[in-house]
């Protein structure tokens, strides 16, 4: 057959890439046409470009232009083709049409006026009228009209070329396949691949970047798996050359799998996900090549099993259209960045982003950006090399070692401390400096340094990373408020000098009994959340814009034994607050995490925090609900729950009042209710006189552990919290 002029369309972006695949597959004369590659071969260059390329949707076989001002015209103009020419003895076919004009102004009438034409073209010829099918059609016509004229080609692929064959389920928001190879043929995955070296996605989703890395790195043509094709209704069609050019794909993929295979390797934080990657890579025998595990995003390392000095990370993280929350992802894209850094030095990495803001958030320099369409969505592809230095925005890193406390010495100008004043600030430091091995072993850099020690000088001294928060105590009626504000006042002077800390990173506020939703209320604009560290979990705090951090430092021991008896079991928390021990339970391995509470306030941060830690929200369940309310309905279906109300409360969005004392047999019995044989429920509160119910204090399993869930920091307040242990009998139901 002599050379054809054909048309291959791709998604906006690619054109550029397309025309290289297209020239390495035999095209001559490749041109760019916007979305499209216009190029020139023999009908064994468009056999090629159908089962090898990886780039295009559609290649095309161009019949011309022609006028199409009204139906009529239209009309006459596809029965001047020669349609018996084209058209395969009983094909079925099927007519595309796209656009209007004046005249024209349904597609579906553009493609009915179309369709008689090329059957009655047919009919007039004497062949048998042509059948329509319009979900898979023999022979598919593509009508393209703008303003009055039709551009008319065969779509000789038979649906589009980036459906595979391999992908019967895929997660939300799935990645385009022809996009996922534009993205590693930008990242240089060919070129690594002939170096040794490997390729890791840490949000892999439902596999297909590394699908199609396997395929690229295995010499796999991405349509062997494809069983329709468009070119079977058509009349130039040549079978034998068709099977000659499938044989030949075939042959490369037993040779290239009869030597090594690359290390590619998925993690999702998703289980129903990694299932469905696991079974797109089984379908294609890929199982050994690609191995995908469930692991969060902090969990992620570089494999050392053999080693890897080089590789591609590459990633399709969520772009906050229709996954994720979007005051989530900055810190989602932090943690990304952050893993980057610590664990893949030398390697390079390639991350599809729908919004450049959020690139910026992982605070590393990106070398190339690329702009690319995932359907009709804009997106960017940002290229990074990670080397030790590439860190452009420190501010932008996570807080993820505890900083090594400078030992603080009294600055200039602290001699002209009251004595007041210097008492408070040695008091202060010896609190330091006794906590501080502490604090470093157990990996913990949020502590309260000072708490009332000093009872003239009532205040809590807060240690949040480099931060501090002061918490004035409300002075009881019988203090003089002079004195009392001259004391807050050598507090001030002193706390910089004993704590290495400047003035302006130390906020004060004043303490006092939050009712009703007066803890949920904003008090400042700030939107400055920062991580601090808490064992292996990394937890946002907000200094500024609320009556509470996010972080109740006492009941840190019980979080981190959460987190310590969490793994496989499903975990349910109750008033759940910022989520802390809900990060626990994930980063210990949790098999499910439900957390309910009345405040979207809190739930949104919960939120930040699961980002923080690059753990996804597929098997972490947040529920807006009154507790008492829905535990009336609850079924037993938990291994672990906390339960940790507040102490009073008459929030508008609950019926009647709370009152921690009065109604907590009630609400235990609801939470035991919902233990699984051999579950254990943790109560906590900071009701300061609470006094558990006899009942409750009567149970078989009923252990008070307050004392085991008293840190160092908060010894000099025993009664800080009263923290119960309950253990469902393993027979009971």
């Amino acid at each position: 057959m002599e050379q054809q002029h054909w048309l291959a369309i791709c998604p906006r972006g690619i054109a550029p890439l397309l025309v290289e695949e297209l020239e390495a597959l035999g095209a001559e004369d490749a041109r760019e046409q916007g979305s499209a590659v216009s190029f020139r071969g023999a009908r064994s260059v468009f056999y090629r470009a159908c089962l090898w390329s990886r780039l295009a949707n559609r290649v095309l076989l161009p019949l011309g232009d022609f006028p199409a001002a009204d139906g009529d015209t239209l009309y006459a103009s596809l029965r001047s083709i020669d349609w018996p020419r084209l058209l395969a003895p009983g094909a079925s076919i099927a007519v595309d049409f796209h656009g209007q004009n004046g005249a024209i102004r349904h597609s579906r009438f553009g493609a009915q006026r179309s369709k008689d034409a090329v059957v009655d073209s047919c009919r007039e010829a004497g062949l048998a009228r042509p059948s329509v099918d319009l979900e898979r059609p023999d022979l598919r016509i593509s009508v393209q009209l703008r303003r009055d004229q039709v551009a008319v080609a065969l779509d000789l692929t038979g649906g589009s070329l980036h459906q595979r064959g391999y992908r019967e389920r895929s997660g939300a928001a799935p990645l385009k396949e022809n996009l996922a190879a534009a993205v590693l043929l930008r990242a240089g995955w060919p070129a690594m691949v002939a170096r040794g070296g490997a390729l890791i996605d840490p949000m892999c989703g439902a596999g297909t970047l590394l699908i199609e890395g396997a395929l690229m790195a295995l010499d796999r043509a991405p349509g062997l798996e494809r069983r329709h094709w468009g070119f079977a209704g058509w009349r130039g069609h040549d079978e034998a050359q068709w099977r000659a050019v499938l044989g030949d794909a075939r042959l490369r993929a037993e040779h290239a799998a009869r030597g090594p295979a690359p290390e590619i390797r998925g993690y999702d934080a998703d289980p129903r996900v990694v299932r469905i990657a696991q079974e797109a890579a089984a379908s294609l025998g890929l199982g050994k090549v690609i191995r995908v595990s469930c692991k969060a995003l902090a969990e992620v390392k570089r494999p050392t099993h053999r080693p890897l000095p080089e590789g591609v990370v590459v990633c399709n993280p969520p772009y906050g259209e229709r996954l994720g929350d979007r005051e989530s992802l900055p810190y989602l894209y932090g943690r990304l960045g952050q893993v980057l850094h610590d664990e893949f030095t030398g390697w390079q990495a390639a991350v599809l982003t729908g919004d450049r803001e959020l690139g910026r958030a992982m605070g590393l320099r990106s070398h190339q950006q690329y702009a690319l369409y995932n359907g009709a969505l804009p997106v960017t592809l940002l290229l990074f090399e990670l080397v030790p230095d590439n860190r452009w925005n420190a501010g932008a890193a996570l807080q993820t070692a505890v900083p090594s406390a400078p030992a603080p010495s009294a600055p200039a100008g602290e001699t002209t401390l009251g004595e007041g004043a210097a008492m408070f600030a040695n008091r202060v430091r010896k609190n330091e400096k006794r906590l501080r091995s502490w604090r470093r072993r157990e990996g913990i850099n949020a502590y309260r340094v000072y708490d009332a020690d000093m009872p003239e000088y009532a205040v809590a001294v807060d240690c949040y990373g480099d931060r501090v928060q002061v918490a004035e105590y409300a002075a009881p009626k019988g203090v003089d408020p002079a004195a009392a504000a001259r004391r807050l006042d050598d507090v001030r002077a002193a706390l910089p000098g004993a704590l290495a800390v400047p003035p302006e990173q130390i906020s004060y506020k004043t303490r006092q009994r939050q009712r009703g939703s007066e803890q949920y209320r904003r008090q400042g604009r700030s939107g400055e959340f920062f991580p601090v560290r808490e064992g292996p979990a990394s937890l946002l705090v907000n200094l500024q814009d609320y009556l509470d951090t996010g972080l109740f430092l006492d009941h840190r021991p019980l979080r981190l034994r959460i987190g310590a008896e969490a793994k496989g079991r499903d975990f349910l928390n109750l008033f759940c607050y910022t989520g802390t021990a809900t990060v626990h339970a994930a980063l210990g391995g949790a098999r499910s995490t439900t957390s309910i509470d009345l405040s979207n306030t809190y739930l949104g941060w919960l939120r930040r925090n699961l980002a923080e830690n690059g753990l996804a929200e597929g098997r972490h369940r947040l529920l807006r609900a009154d507790v008492r309310a829905w535990l009336a309905d609850a079924e037993a279906a938990w291994d672990l729950i906390l339960l940790d109300p507040p102490s009073f409360s008459n929030s508008a969005a609950m019926d009647g009042s709370f009152d921690l004392q009065r109604d907590h047999r009630a609400l235990v019995a609801g939470a035991l209710a919902c233990l699984r044989p051999g579950g254990v429920l943790y109560f906590s509160n900071n009701l300061r006189r609470f006094r558990l119910d006899p009942a409750l204090a009567d149970l078989p399993g009923c252990e008070d552990i307050t004392a085991a869930t008293i840190d160092p920091d908060f010894a000099r307040r025993p009664r800080v919290h009263h923290c119960f242990r309950f253990q469902k009998p393993a027979g009971e139901r």
